[in-house]
């Protein structure tokens, strides 16, 4: 199994941090904000209570599961989804281990759309899966299509995964494309689709569409959602899917196994931030726009950078086959692994390759970092690619 090439990137980043050297992480999906302080407050009061330090239910508890299905119906209009089918776990990631470990069969086939978040093909493997890959492009804003999930399906076909907006390319399906999308699985039997929704809170279209709330899509579709991103909670692990009841049992089963119940305290927080106050996560959300149209005129005027204008998310994934071939001292750059290297030594600054996302011709660097560390990174990389002759 791969290592998680964002771990990895961090890892080194933070090594040579530790080293004395000025390092400017661009390579984490790891907002820079505070988790918003009513949601720290309710973790102290449970503390307080002194009620939830005991094993919690492996489900998750009872009030923020009716509380998760609560906001799919009102706010996804997923109306059939009850506490029933939500399992709460130690963040998304963990759910989506769930689902294809209860999912998958030895050889069955996952369609996955790329470029794609890294740890969806090292999970599927584990599993004992096979992952399918149908590309977008930057030219259709790295969207694959209805017709390409058509053609890729097999016998074999178990599942499909994507996410929206998407990780690591920031592009948003529209209502419309999902619909699609949705059509083809009418012809197909037993195969169901993971939508992994995680960045949801981070839209710049004002328009967030889930699969599961279209006709016949219920019993087909496993919605992956979380606190990390959209109330700046990564570190406290928290995590759901919503799910056909007999998949949401699964889940509960193989956790129940694995992990239990995730950690009954980040739970009380969890229900204060999806029940709560949700204008400190429109602010986060305006922020990020307002990063993310920063960025974008920075990498505009470096030569040679190619890139599309993300939807959503907090993430650029630009084109950087302009400087393969090209060399600095002894740095030769063949692929965008080499570049991220140079990058990280020549200029200080860590981003990742995108072969680590199924497009080995960019490289993702994320812009959840405060509009100082922006400018100067971006500084620094144009320095370092305009040197590359």
């Amino acid at each position: 199994m791969e290592e998680s090439a964002t771990l990895a990137m961090a890892k080194k980043a933070r090594e040579l941090k530790s080293q004395g050297i000025d390092i400017i992480s661009l390579s984490l999906g790891e907002p820079d904000f505070k988790t918003p302080k009513h949601i720290q407050e309710a973790a102290k009061s449970a503390i307080d209570e002194g009620k939830y330090f005991a094993y919690p239910p492996v489900a998750g508890y009872q009030d923020l599961r009716e509380a998760i299905a609560k906001k799919l119906r009102e706010e996804n209009q997923i109306v059939e989804a009850k506490a029933e089918n939500i399992v709460v776990s130690t963040g998304a990631k963990h759910s989506i281990a769930n689902v294809f470990m209860c999912m998958l069969n030895e050889g069955d086939e996952v369609v996955i759309f790329s470029p794609y978040w890294v740890s969806y093909a090292e999970i599927i493997k584990l599993a004992g899966g096979v992952p399918v890959l149908i590309e977008g492009t930057l030219e259709n804003n790295f969207k694959a299509t209805a017709a390409q999930l058509k053609d890729a399906m097999t016998d074999k076909t178990k599942a499909v995964i994507y996410s929206s907006p998407c990780n690591p390319t920031g592009s948003v399906f529209s209502k419309e494309e999902l619909e699609a999308i949705a059509e083809v699985f009418k012809s197909k039997k037993d195969v169901y689709v993971i939508a992994d929704e995680i960045y949801e809170l981070i839209n710049f279209t004002g328009q967030h569409a889930s699969i599961g709330s279209f006709p016949g899509m219920f019993e087909r579709t496993i919605t992956v959602n979380g606190f990390s991103k959209g109330y700046a909670m990564t570190g406290w692990r928290v995590g759901y899917i919503c799910a056909p009841l007999f998949i949401a049992k699964a889940c509960e089963k193989m956790q129940g196994q694995f992990t239990s119940g995730g950690t009954g305290i980040a739970q009380r927080a969890a229900l204060a931030a999806i029940s709560g106050d949700q204008q400190p996560s429109k602010e986060m959300e305006k922020a990020y726009l307002g990063r993310r149209e920063l960025v974008l005129n920075l990498l505009r005027d470096i030569p040679g950078i190619k890139t599309h204008v993300p939807e959503g998310a907090f993430y650029f994934f630009p084109d950087v086959t302009a400087f393969f071939g090209k060399s600095f001292g002894n740095h030769h750059i063949k692929n965008s692994d080499d570049l991220c290297i140079y990058l990280l030594e020549e200029s200080n600054v860590s981003v990742v390759t995108g072969a680590a996302f199924g497009a080995p011709d960019c490289v993702r660097l994320s812009y959840a970092a405060s509009e100082e560390d922006l400018k100067e990174a971006l500084s620094r990389m144009k320095k370092a690619l305009v040197a590359l002759v």
